[in-house]
């Protein structure tokens, strides 16, 4: 079952698109303060959607969605209803056929590979633009931790301190063993 096979060509952009924003969309919902992260899920998802609508107008060429049924496909001549010697040309028949199929082919596949590698392309766009953004995701993250181990040490150095603290007030008042 194909479920996009009612989709041309620049519905299927638009499906790239839209997955890319339904993606961005997910992540900040699910980390709000991260937008760096929801930036670079988006880019991902389009990416992947990319290539996977460039596969799949491979997968469907002979689809005149793509552009294959602007030329004129061949038709071979039937010689095996020729009088006298059709007989004769039935082996021929199935070759011209055979031959008529594969430029039938290339033609199909010459009107899909440009529409296959404008979507390689946007992904091709997409890793070069994801690769930036994850790492600065990464330095977002590693400045987040940084700050979370600085505060983590402040506070137990108060805690210490604190303690030193209770120790002076015990001795002062003269509880020793007092946990």
């Amino acid at each position: 079952m194909d479920i996009l096979a009612g989709v041309n060509r620049e519905w299927l952009t638009a499906l790239t698109w839209l997955a890319a924003a339904l993606a961005a969309a997910g992540v900040l919902a699910w980390r709000r303060r991260r937008p760096d992260l929801a930036a670079a899920a988006a880019v991902a998802v389009f990416m992947a959607a990319n290539v996977g609508a460039g596969i799949y107008v491979l997968n469907h060429l002979a689809d005149g969605r793509w552009g294959g049924d602007a030329q004129a496909k061949l038709a071979p001549p039937e010689l095996s209803g020729t009088p006298v010697v059709g007989q004769f040309l039935q082996p021929l028949d199935g070759a011209m056929a055979g031959m008529a199929g594969g430029v039938n082919d290339f033609i199909d596949f010459r009107a899909a590979l440009p529409v296959a590698l404008d979507f390689f392309a946007a992904a091709g766009w997409a890793l070069a633009l994801l690769v930036p953004l994850l790492l600065t995701a990464a330095v977002v993250q590693a400045g987040r931790a940084r700050r979370r181990t600085a505060e983590a040490a402040a506070w137990q150095d108060e805690v210490q301190n604190l303690r030193a603290e209770l120790d002076a007030v015990k001795r002062h008042v003269g509880y020793r063993d007092i946990l």
